[in-house]
């Protein structure tokens, strides 16, 4: 398959930091919408498309559409501002970027020079030049609550990219794409959550109001083919993974069995996670009386960082593993 890249643009530029998501569900939604049977908006924000089959089953996709980001907690004086970060992210990575403002505004960051612990710190020991002089000339240009991102471009490396925000948005594309292409007997539901970065919020309560039969998180995880790297197995290039184990879920044997029948039929490499992190998968699993869960990956490079980098192929793959999944006619049970 040849990947949508201006869809993918369209979702990557997007606004939607962490709790401020309206600019990227209303972008992902003129994409799905043509391709569902419904779409919808629940109480918490997230995005549910629905196709519907025949089976009498549900088979829900997790993917959250936040990113990391800032929130503007006070304005000085001086006009300089100050942020509060919306999700994880390494204070290092942070000193002398460009950032955007959900109102479109654009600042530049940097940090006071005689604070020797800015790199341990965190975002709070630094600020944000908006280019005014005084408090009031500030508050004309941005206001305390409100949201911000890395600005960041979009980057071609051959069949690699790199931009901001591939977590989650590359995942979000691919929930289109399978839309676009799939043919399933189950009624499939695409839920694109919200304030995934800040403790995996949004995914329980949608869970609660589809109550499928199975649940798959379809995300991004880190590799170890970089220099320097924890150990890793996982590599770009040899496409996705099925998710083993993360911090809150070890995921079911028959979970795992089925997503490695689907890519095997489909004749489709794959790769295995063990990842130190999380996903939408663990909360979706202890929602109710619990609901059957698991996970596909797309490998990632330089998570949280302005430079996120996917090799399109393993995208690619992710696709075509999607539409294998939702093509099986039976689904795991304990």
């Amino acid at each position: 398959m040849a990947y949508d890249k201006q869809m993918l643009k369209d979702i990557l530029d997007a606004h939607g930091a962490c709790g401020r998501e309206k600019g990227v569900r209303d972008t992902i939604k003129a994409y799905i919408a043509p391709h569902a049977d419904e779409v919808y908006r629940d109480a918490m924000g997230n995005l549910i498309a629905v196709k519907k089959g025949t089976s009498g089953k549900k088979i829900m996709f997790t993917v959250h559409m936040d990113q990391i980001g800032f929130l503007v907690r006070s304005i000085g004086e001086d006009g300089f501002v100050r942020l509060i970060n919306q999700g994880c992210i390494n204070s290092a990575r942070c000193i002398a970027r460009e950032i955007r403002f959900e109102n479109g505004a654009r600042g530049v960051t940097y940090f006071e020079t005689a604070d020797k612990t800015v790199l341990t710190a965190g975002i709070t020991s630094q600020f944000v030049d908006v280019g005014a002089s005084t408090k009031e000339e500030a508050e004309a240009i941005v206001k305390v609550g409100e949201s911000a991102v890395f600005a960041s471009d979009f980057v071609e490396m051959g069949s690699r990219i790199a931009c901001g925000a591939l977590d989650n948005r590359i995942c979000c594309a691919a929930m289109v794409e399978m839309f676009r292409a799939m043919q399933s007997e189950h009624d499939v539901y695409a839920v694109f959550t919200v304030q995934e970065e800040e403790g995996m919020r949004g995914a329980s309560p949608a869970a609660f109001g589809v109550k499928p039969d199975l649940n798959i998180t379809v995300d991004v995880t880190g590799t170890g083919d970089i220099p320097g790297a924890e150990a890793n197995d996982v590599v770009m290039g040899k496409g996705p993974a099925v998710k083993v184990k993360d911090m809150y879920i070890t995921v079911p044997e028959e979970v795992i069995a089925f997503l490695e029948n689907a890519a095997k039929k489909a004749n489709i490499k794959y790769q295995y996670e063990f990842a130190p992190g999380y996903t939408d998968a663990g909360p979706v699993q202890r929602t109710g009386a619990g609901i059957l869960s698991g996970g596909i990956s797309v490998p990632l490079r330089y998570l949280h960082t302005p430079v996120e980098t996917v090799d399109v192929r393993d995208y690619e793959e992710t696709v075509r593993l999607l539409c294998a999944v939702v093509a099986e006619k039976e689904l795991p049970q304990y």
